[in-house]
């Protein structure tokens, strides 16, 4: 932590560099100018109506994926209108064989494989964060939010209206955006940041754009053009009520180990609760969510853990932390470690360049996650705690920020604080230097029966079992990073002392000082089968704070892209040593593959897997041969069905005697039959062979829009006990579930 103090005295030198000497060239930038209209506009999807005509339409000329901005091949119009209330954008999409249009209709963020339109809108000019918005030929809506740097943030949602129309020479499509939806400064007119660009998947997936995209310039966010002549629009006032009924009946065998048990089946249930939001004004958000419903409706597939120490990432799916999820986009925060929560609250806003955010949790159940230098315990308390994450980032301009971040978790007499700070700072274009600091502190429970471990943190004296122990620990990540049109690299250095910890977070592995260095080289083809060669090196080297070298690694590879929207990698561990458990393993090289190809729109496949010496991180480590492979496919019958299957596979065997070490598979499956872009019915089947546990989840869903649903379905969960009992059901549940947003 020595090293801090220089570190920002370093950066602040950068960000002052930065802010008075970086400006965005606003003049080379093309525009298109809103036209107001009077009235409200009813979508049909069609631009038959006569408001469209006053829009002076653009034109999208450029394909920048697989050309590097050559004429598109197809031509594609596009149109702004507002009134006090909406932002109204309408597509024109030619097509000269509308045949071979690739729609589907399915559930909202389901449409990246067709055709679709999409806009970029960044509200507030600082390239820090833009809408993402989409919709394809049936009207089917998706919405990501873009920070800077590329990063896309799929699991966000918002309320707005699309409609779209297939014709006979292309498609059309009519977006209506509720300036309530999004957040803007307070002027008296406005100029946004406009990417407008269309996906074209055919023999090549061919993206089209309004502006050329610069290969040399990594973030796409800057270079696009600018949406003028929006005057006197307004976000403030709005407010919003999202209550929800839920009707549910679990049963459970009373000895789960046993397949003679009862099977107690459990009362019928019943629960409301509810969710409010206040926007006073388009810069400021405060949520609250009482006794909320954060139960998933879609499962979690399962991951294939048998040769793995650390905790498992699942992605989180609830609603109500996807808000603002871009700001906490760092390990320290994980939002699942909130995993039963009684009550809620969030703030966000704005001012200026100060971006902030605060949320507050009463957690019920609480889940925290102890790291470890070679593993990481999860620690199932059943215990209530409070948990608080502050943010706050200055935006400069260009991508570069600065921030700071606090998280908290108090439960029973102990705690957990953590502290600290990040950074971006861009420069000569196509340059970064980013990273994070922290410092913790905790007081562990006194309760050594949730956790017996004895495992050291290092050479720090304590250990992981939960006996009181007090201790404060440090980490930092720095990256600098080259992103260039042909050449890129990044290198990292991390440090983590033995004693740092994060209860909010997933962080599993600490007691380490790491660098690595990753670089790509990339070559582009024109008329070829073609498209690009990446060729690609990655090292790393780590020593723990003790002085001891733990691991060291290269991997060499190469991926391909092809017509036929193909692509393939390849990778191979050219080096690879490592220090586990006190055994020292050398040599431990596999392969690595990834193909990928959907072709056509109805059949698409990929399979992936590595082969080759594996360390079986057991008590008793040793080298085994064997390998982790699986495979995908997607089956569309019909634009209204659907069916995705997977399958995972392990297999290791002890290179020493021969003797199978573990043998199993995931295989999964889900079919969704998709009766309009708001209701489908979908069933979800899944094997796991580690386990013998089978699970059965049908469900049906009607969503009005991201937050007005109705789901109803069931869980069945079985297992195989062997022995002549074949598969007993162990667990299930039934339920009903009904939200819906009032908003004004």
């Amino acid at each position: 932590m020595t090293r801090f103090p220089l570190l920002c005295l370093l950066f602040l030198f950068l960000v002052h560099t930065s802010a008075s000497s970086q400006t965005k060239e606003d003049s080379a930038q093309p525009s298109i100018t809103a036209m107001r209209i009077d009235r409200p506009l009813a979508l049909s999807g069609t631009l038959e109506d006569s408001a469209w005509s006053l829009a002076k339409p653009i034109e999208l000329p450029y394909e920048f994926q697989p050309g590097e901005n050559t004429p598109a091949p197809v031509r594609t119009q596009a149109y702004a209108l507002y009134d006090d209330e909406h932002l109204y954008l309408g597509f024109r999409c030619l097509d000269p064989r509308p045949a071979e249009i690739r729609a589907n209709l399915s559930d909202r963020d389901k449409i990246f494989s067709d055709d679709y339109i999409i806009v970029v809108i960044d509200t507030y000019g600082d390239y820090q964060r833009g809408y993402e918005l989409a919709v394809n030929p049936y009207g089917v809506q998706g919405d990501l939010m873009m920070s800077g740097g590329g990063n896309e943030d799929v699991s966000f949602d918002m309320i707005w209206e699309t409609k779209a129309s297939i014709n006979d020479e292309g498609w059309t499509a009519e977006m209506a955006i509720p300036f309530k939806s999004i957040r803007f400064p307070v002027k008296d007119e406005h100029t946004w940041g406009l990417i407008v660009a269309r996906n074209y998947p055919r023999e090549s997936r061919v993206l089209i754009s309004w502006t050329p995209v610069d290969r040399n310039k990594p973030s796409l966010i800057t270079q696009g053009g600018l949406l003028k002549g929006l005057r006197g629009i307004h976000s403030g006032g709005a407010v919003e009520v999202l209550p929800y009924v839920l009707g549910q009946q679990a049963g459970s065998r009373s000895d789960d180990s046993d397949p003679a048990s009862e099977f107690e089946n459990g009362p019928l249930r019943g629960r409301v609760g509810a969710g409010f939001r206040y926007a006073p004004s388009s810069n400021l958000a405060m949520d609250l969510v009482v006794n909320p419903d954060f139960s998933q409706v879609e499962s979690d597939a399962d991951q294939i853990s048998v040769n793995t120490t650390f905790a498992l990432y699942y992605p989180e799916k609830r609603p109500f932390f996807l808000e603002s999820s871009e700001l906490l986009r760092t390990p320290m925060y994980y939002s699942r470690s909130i995993n039963d929560p009684l009550a809620a609250g969030r703030v966000v806003g704005k001012t200026g360049s100060l971006t902030y955010l605060y949320l507050g949790a009463f957690d019920r159940n609480t889940v925290f996650v102890v790291p470890g230098e070679e593993q990481s315990n999860t620690v199932l308390t059943g215990m209530n705690s409070f948990a608080n994450i502050a943010r706050l980032r200055y935006n400069f301009e260009d991508e570069t920020y600065i921030g700071g971040m606090a998280f908290t978790r108090n439960l029973n007499g102990s705690h957990n604080y953590v502290a600290g700070f990040d950074w971006n700072y861009k420069f000569w274009t196509n340059w970064y230097f980013k990273g994070e600091g922290f410092l913790s502190t905790t007081k562990e429970l006194s309760d050594s029966t949730l956790l017996t471990s004895q495992r050291l943190f290092g050479l720090s004296g304590r250990n992981a079992a939960l006996n009181g122990e007090e201790y404060s620990g440090s980490g930092i990540d720095i990256v600098l990073s080259h992103v260039g049109r042909d050449y890129g690299f990044d290198a990292v250095y991390d440090d983590f002392s033995p004693t740092y910890q994060s209860y909010n977070g997933l962080f599993t592995t600490v007691n380490y000082r790491q660098f690595a260095l990753h670089q790509r080289y990339t070559r582009y083809w024109d008329d070829s089968f073609l498209e690009k060669i990446n060729l690609n090196l990655s090292f790393e080297t780590t020593y723990n704070h003790g002085g001891t070298h733990k691991e060291v690694w290269m991997q060499p590879g190469i991926y391909v892209v092809m017509k036929g929207q193909t692509d393939v990698s390849v990778s191979y561990l050219l080096v690879n040593d490592e220090l586990f458990r006190g055994t020292q393993f050398r040599n431990i090289h596999r392969a690595f593959f990834n193909f990928n190809s959907r072709t056509w729109d109805s059949f698409a496949f990929s399979l992936y897997g590595q082969v080759g010496l594996f360390i079986y991180r057991s008590s008793a480590p040793e080298t085994g041969e064997g390998h982790s492979l699986g495979g995908s496919v997607t089956l569309k019958p019909t634009p209204q069905l659907k069916v995705d299957l997977s399958y995972d596979r392990a297999r290791l065997r002890s290179r020493a005697t021969g003797s199978l070490l573990y043998d199993g598979y995931v295989a999964r499956s889900v079919a969704i039959y998709q009766f309009t872009s708001e209701m489908f019915v979908r069933a979800i089947l899944q094997y796991n062979s580690f386990g013998k546990t089978f699970n059965v989840y049908p469900l049906f869903s009607y969503k009005v829009n991201a937050l007005t649903t109705f789901y109803a379905g069931f869980t069945n969960d079985y297992r195989n006990y062997g022995a002549g009992n074949g598969f007993t059901t162990t667990e299930r549940q039934f339920f009903v579930k009904l939200q819906y947003l009032f908003r004004s």
